[in-house]
């Protein structure tokens, strides 16, 4: 999992098994860095209060948090990663 900044805003991009997701860094529910937190396969877990965010959708998968993540629609080419909102 890696924090990039895109068009001023804080996203969370994660490879799991070859699979590239991304998905506001912020969380939801307290504002923390979901980039700081762990991966759960694709799932991650804030590191403030432990709720659930599914990486595909940005969907809240267990609370605290009660509003989804902004979720992006992933293109890999060569070395670079693009993003747009979905």
């Amino acid at each position: 999992m890696k924090k990039a900044e895109v068009a001023g805003e804080d996203v969370l991009v994660a490879n799991v098994a070859d699979n590239v997701y991304a998905i506001s860094d912020t969380c939801t529910h307290r504002g923390c860095s979901l980039s700081a937190g762990e991966l759960d396969g694709a799932v991650v877990v804030c590191p403030c209060h432990g709720g659930r965010f599914d990486l595909e959708t940005g969907k809240v998968v267990s609370q605290p948090p009660k509003k989804d993540e902004t979720s992006y629609e992933v293109r890999v080419q060569d070395s670079e990663v693009m993003l747009r909102k979905k």
